[in-house]
């Protein structure tokens, strides 16, 4: 899954489970039943769980491209210069 497929799944999760919550709610008020509220609730979670968690190709429609290793040996990663520059620092306070 992508990084643009990541947040697609996040805005479906998130506007799901507020419409079962609605659904339920309003529901259960009617009916009064508390019950039928719950088992609305619960099945919208399984639902949703059911359309987001798998990776589903349509989330991946933004393919990563890496770096091919061959590529990553001529650029090697560069080092930290910071550390170098807090040794210094001690040194000259002594």
């Amino acid at each position: 899954m992508d990084w643009q497929g990541q947040k697609l799944v996040e805005l479906w999760m998130q506007v799901m489970l507020l419409v079962f919550a609605v659904v339920a709610f309003v529901t259960g008020y009617i009916t009064a039943s508390f019950r039928t509220m719950m088992l609305i609730y619960a099945g919208g979670v399984v639902f949703t769980s059911l359309v987001t968690v798998p990776n589903w190709p349509f989330f991946n429609r933004h393919p990563l491209k890496w770096l091919d290793p061959s590529e990553a040996e001529k650029h090697p990663k560069p080092q930290q210069q910071a550390v170098a520059s807090k040794d210094k620092k001690k040194s000259s306070k002594k």
